[in-house]
């Protein structure tokens, strides 16, 4: 069996946890041993990079080393986590990757989207998704969200300007990547959200 890779992307609130269980669930139907990670995240070094970048007392974290950070956390779960599991046949499903980044820092922090990718480069090690799921959702919805879960973190604390421009910066990366980037209206029933995913993983496997 083939390893496949499968990112779920999008802005803060969009319901990602909620349809990668669900997409969880369906690859194992399938046969796939799944392995789940997130971004920033995954590997105990991983993890501990997370706690910096997301602590909300670093507010004078330069935007530059924002972005070096979550490549050194993504270097970390590429190498020890994702090509691994690739090679042996199994099935990623990644809460967020690259694509926040370039969303994230290069466009919502002004890096520039070939800067963040030239940053990356090394970290991914020429490993990308094989089907990307973008969650779109409208800022101040997503946000209205987490703030009945839990109590925000750095990046959930900006501003809702931030968050928009973070949620338009998805549309026009869907975009400008249409075969790998599949977007789906994130306002919808959970259930319908979960067989568009459902129908576009098909088409990936077969």
């Amino acid at each position: 069996m083939t390893g496949i890779f499968i990112s779920m992307e999008g802005p803060d609130g969009s319901g990602k946890t909620t349809q990668i269980e669900l997409l969880k669930k369906y690859l194992n139907d399938k046969g796939y041993e799944i392995i789940i990670t997130r971004e920033p995240g995954g590997t105990v070094i991983s993890e501990a990079v997370r706690e910096i970048i997301l602590n909300k007392e670093y507010t004078n974290m330069g935007y530059m080393t924002e972005a070096l950070l979550y490549a050194s956390a993504r270097a970390q779960l590429v190498s020890e986590v994702i090509k691994p599991a690739l090679e042996a046949g199994k099935a990623v499903i990644s809460d967020r990757f690259v694509d926040s980044s370039a969303v994230y820092q290069g466009m919502a922090r002004g890096l520039g989207v070939d800067t963040v990718y030239e940053i990356n480069k090394f970290a991914i090690q020429k490993i990308m998704p094989d089907v990307t799921i973008h969650l779109d959702l409208p800022a101040k919805v997503g946000i209205g969200r987490k703030k009945e879960q839990a109590e925000l973190d750095r990046m959930e604390l900006e501003t809702i300007e931030f968050h928009e421009q973070v949620a338009e910066g998805y549309r026009k990366l869907a975009a400008l990547n249409p075969d790998r980037i599949y977007t789906i209206d994130a306002t919808l029933p959970i259930d319908i959200i979960h067989n568009k995913i459902k129908n576009k993983i098909e088409e990936l496997i077969g």
